[in-house]
């Protein structure tokens, strides 16, 4: 049977930005006052298939959402529609659009002009070999929301093992999946993430080297995007994500990577021209600037609730970073060069530019909670110098032990403590210069503006679980930070040497929180995701954990939850 749907469309491609060499794919804007539209075809002989990548959406708004897919093929014409309901009867808009290879074949629409707190279905048809899409689901924010869930993850590592936690988030009650970075790593096959363990999943990255070039990075993101898993949770909720590092090369900052070296792999701005590109082709976002299009944060306002402040503590404004071994001598850390390097307040993670709009961001959104989505993690997470030195040794766990009972005596307030033991534990460094702890500078700067607001900050990237108080120089809480663990690369367990085992990794997790002043959680070994709900009193968040990343059978389970408000 014949079927033809008639609609009203405007259809407008956005001019391709350029800045500093750095151009992005565009995203189509489709808006509600459209010209009339006939699209025919005969669904009775649609088949899904050639839609190899699935389907996906990002970014909603009040207003908005993006949708996403690519096709196998250049220069044919796709059929989009979108519907109020999963078996089409009531299309809310559609138009056409012809598959490009300047953007590898994806195609991003940008639905503006929506209505707010929609529950929407989306697909894609090509009447030229009649396939048809998956059916994608997404939302529209409300403008008064009482309650917001959203799915925090990081770190997919697809040659470290399954990726089971984008199955429990697509089948969890997430709103939406935040999506803080690292979404797939640059290394090649056989490379960070691959052990005799998991060879026999034959995950092994593509292309085998390590990617550089534009074709490069699209095929890794082909191949992450080949999962079933990653792909039904893009099919089932919308995604909102930020880049880290290794989106582009591992520990990025804004003039080059430790894991660039332009001697062998030519200039690094064009490799990192090449990865955004390629990341603006398959993870499309709505962009605050047409000046610049390697600004990737932005805000999104969950009905007036959260207002999600969106940073980039990678790639736009940070300096490169700090490396402790530079102030190691003979005699220990050269402490007074260390600090002055650290405190140095010409060095940034944000940017003067972009740590002004943080600060505009909060200090005038009227939303209940403000919270930061962003990379790294900014609780100060100092440990004893003397335990940092020795990560590692063969004594660390006999040094650890002593360091946490001096450390338990001192906060007992022990009389029997000597000067040499309390030094021990109170001479401390901050243990991830990569972090928040390698700029204190950026981070009072924005303490200090928050004029009695509380934060609440999201982060990822060290592929453990934590959860820290916030607490600016002077002892004052300013909010609180949920970190996640990661969805497949590996964590702390693969540090703490080759007999490891669930009693030393407890031991190391419970040494942590007793070290480190402001720690309250840690976990340092398990692959999960948090589930952070938000409501007019209260944040929750739980961390949930999957008890297997090598076999698709797999259970979930809640490792911890906190309530704040």
């Amino acid at each position: 049977m014949k079927t033809t749907k008639n609609t009203r469309r405007n259809f407008i491609q956005k001019t391709l930005m350029a800045s500093g060499g750095i151009i992005l794919a565009p995203n189509f804007i489709s808006c509600s006052d459209d010209d009339d539209l006939q699209v025919d075809y005969d669904e009775s002989q649609l088949t899904v298939k050639n839609f190899t990548y699935g389907v996906a959406s990002f970014d909603p708004s009040n207003s908005g959402v993006i949708i996403w897919t690519r096709y196998m093929a250049a220069d044919v014409e796709i059929i989009w529609e979108v519907s109020t309901q999963n078996d089409f009867s009531n299309i809310l808009r559609t138009g056409k659009i012809t598959t490009e290879s300047s953007r590898d074949n994806t195609l991003a629409i940008e639905l503006t002009e929506l209505e707010a707190d929609q529950k929407l279905y989306y697909r894609f048809i090509s009447t030229s070999d009649n396939s048809i899409s998956v059916v994608g689901e997404t939302i529209t924010l409300p403008t008064d929301a009482t309650q917001a869930k959203l799915a925090v993850c990081s770190c997919s590592n697809f040659q470290a093992g399954l990726f089971n936690v984008y199955d429990a988030m697509a089948n969890s009650d997430a709103d939406i999946i935040v999506h803080l970075g690292d979404y797939f790593y640059e290394y090649g096959a056989g490379g960070y993430g691959s052990t005799e363990e998991n060879a026999f999943l034959n995950r092994f990255h593509e292309p085998t080297g390590e990617i550089i070039s534009l074709d490069d990075y699209r095929t890794r993101y082909k191949q992450y995007r080949s999962d079933a898993s990653l792909q039904l949770a893009h099919q089932k909720k919308p995604f909102i994500c930020v880049w880290d590092d290794h989106e582009i090369a591992n520990d990025t900052y804004k003039e080059g990577a430790e894991n660039h070296d332009e001697a062998t792999e030519g200039s690094f701005e064009a490799r990192k021209q090449n990865a955004l590109q390629a990341y603006s082709e398959f993870l499309p976002f709505s962009r605050i600037s047409a000046d610049d299009n390697s600004v990737i944060y932005r805000s999104v306002n969950i009905g007036n609730l959260v207002n999600l402040v969106l940073m980039d503590t990678r790639l736009i404004g940070r300096d490169k970073q700090l490396n402790i071994t530079d102030y190691f001598t003979a005699t220990g850390i050269d402490a007074v060069a260390f600090q002055t390097a650290l405190t140095d307040p010409t060095r940034s993670i944000l940017g003067t530019t972009q740590r002004d709009w943080v600060i505009s961001e909060i200090t005038s959104s009227s939303a209940k909670w403000q919270v930061l989505g962003q990379q790294v993690l900014m609780g100060k997470m100092n440990v004893p110098a003397e335990l940092l030195t020795a990560f590692g040794s063969p004594n660390f766990a006999g040094i650890l032990t002593e360091l946490v009972t001096i450390k338990l005596r001192l906060l007992n307030n022990d009389p029997t403590l000597t000067a040499e033991e309390t030094a021990r534990v109170t001479s401390v460094i901050p243990y991830n210069l990569d972090a928040w702890d390698g700029y204190p500078i950026d981070r009072e700067i924005i303490y200090g503006t928050l004029n009695g607001k509380k934060i609440v900050t999201l982060a990822g990237d060290t592929h453990n679980a934590w959860q820290n108080t916030l607490t600016a120089a002077d002892g004052s809480e300013v909010g609180i930070e949920l970190a996640t663990s990661s969805v497949s690369s590996p964590g702390f367990e693969t540090y703490l040497g080759a007999n490891v085992n669930a009693e030393l990794i407890a031991g190391f997790q419970n040494a942590m929180v007793a070290l480190i002043d402001d720690l309250n959680y840690f976990d340092a070994s398990r692959r999960g995701f948090m589930m952070t709900t938000f409501t007019t009193t209260e944040v929750t968040s739980e961390w949930i954990f999957v008890d297997s990343i090598l076999s698709e059978s797999y259970s979930t389970e809640v490792g911890y939850s906190l309530t704040y408000s």
